[in-house]
């Protein structure tokens, strides 16, 4: 009776969640010497805001990505030693062409679906680069012209979303500095952008960041 009460016990503690146990939020990048060494700064109280511009390229520590659907702002916050901040997505904003409406920050989840390794070819890409390479293959070309579906291998999925969350700007109540990406929708060309600023309005102030006049 002893044992089975014990080994009860002990089942009940492993399917019981730890209580402090949190959804994964970004880990970021490690923040660069100072804030002179971003694009742009700015004051928000006692705290440097710093930032630069990535347009559609993920800069990872692992792997720089790129996304068609999102631009991207790698965004570091400095203060004096000992500081903390409260960090949100929602502290960030983007202003595209000096809209009334800024662009929100998006969840680094939503980047996902439209991520692409600009090194990978996939093999029906790399079997057509081959043929036109070669010699008298002229008949064997395919005459349709309907896009091609391109599969992913589900391993590189998986780690193109993992170096994208780990180089996510962290969360939450968080000591300084602090360094990592933010996501805005945003599908037109980088070269259309002709005016940028960061928007940030958080617990430290305001601050508004000039990223391209």
């Amino acid at each position: 009776m002893v044992l089975a009460a014990a080994l009860y016990l002990c089942a009940q503690d492993q399917a019981t969640p730890a209580k402090d146990a949190r959804p994964s939020e970004g880990q970021g990048l490690p923040p660069r010497a100072a804030p002179t060494d971003y694009q742009s700064q700015a004051k928000a109280g006692e705290v440097t805001i710093a930032a630069e511009f990535d347009g559609h390229n993920v800069p990872t520590e692992e792997q720089t990505l790129t996304t068609e659907d999102y631009v991207v702002v790698e965004a570091a916050l400095f203060g004096p030693p000992g500081a903390h901040v409260e960090i949100s997505r929602d502290d960030f904003s983007l202003r595209v062409n000096g809209k009334k409406l800024p662009l929100p920050s998006q969840s680094y989840v939503v980047v996902f679906s439209s991520l692409k390794d600009p090194t990978w070819v996939s093999p029906d890409e790399q079997k057509e680069k081959e043929s036109k390479t070669s010699i008298g293959t002229g008949g064997n070309q395919d005459s349709s012209n309907l896009p091609k579906i391109i599969h992913v291998p589900i391993e590189l999925q998986r780690a193109m979303q993992l170096h994208t969350q780990k180089a996510a700007l962290p969360l939450g109540d968080r000591p300084l500095p602090q360094a990592g990406l933010l996501f805005f929708q945003y599908r037109g060309k980088e070269k259309g952008i002709n005016s940028l600023e960061l928007i940030y309005s958080g617990a430290a102030g305001k601050a508004t960041l000039v990223l391209q006049r």
